[in-house]
């Protein structure tokens, strides 16, 4: 991966661009997996983020070099999966929140015990536990198994509005989600969302 890029996906960019950048690329990981539906942005200049305080043994690879993965445990309950972008020791990351679920199936729902697709990988534990994200995925490249990351092949109408589930920063716009996607862990409050062109 040359100067942080993943095929049209540039990580060395502020994390609401990679944010917004992730909406509609398919995300792999050995062959289980869809399309990103749903995102979030953090930076170490946001106080919502894990990078605020510095430097973590459990952050450590958020700030490492863009186009890498970053896991952490969520409330002692579920991993989350994180892809780190902007420059290396800028501790800077986009959580992935939601996937349409196009590839895999079988073994998604195996691994969730549930038939509904929906909501397979809607939100950032059942993404995890859906893709089979564990702990030692972190730090691993994105642009090498076991993951496959492709930007979007068109352009798609993409909504902003605050992020969910933290209790700082609540009105930053960089929360992204595809308009119109049924996948999404939970829908844009009407009148907090905008679309992007």
């Amino acid at each position: 991966m040359a100067s942080g890029r993943i095929g049209d996906i540039e990580f060395d960019a502020p994390s609401d661009a990679v944010a917004r950048a992730l909406i509609g690329a398919t995300l792999l990981v050995d062959g289980v997996g869809g399309r990103i539906v749903e995102t979030e942005a953090y930076d170490e200049t946001d106080p919502a983020s894990h990078t605020f305080n510095g430097p973590t043994k459990r952050n450590a690879h958020m700030y490492g070099p863009p186009g890498h993965a970053y896991v952490y445990r969520s409330y002692g309950l579920h991993w989350c999966l994180n892809f780190v972008c902007r420059e290396p020791g800028h501790g800077a990351g986009v959580l992935l929140r939601a996937i349409e679920p196009t590839d895999g199936l079988a073994e998604m729902r195996a691994r969730r015990r549930l038939e509904d697709a929906r909501i397979l990988c809607a939100g950032p534990g059942r993404l995890t536990e859906a893709l089979g994200i564990t702990l030692a995925h972190g730090g691993l490249r994105l642009d090498r198994p076991p993951f496959f990351l492709q930007a979007a092949a068109e352009p798609l109408e993409v909504l902003a509005g605050p992020r969910i589930g933290i209790s700082k920063a609540v009105d930053a716009p960089w929360r992204f989600g595809l308009a119109g996607s049924r996948f999404l862990s939970k829908p844009f409050p009407r009148g907090t969302a905008r679309a992007l062109k």
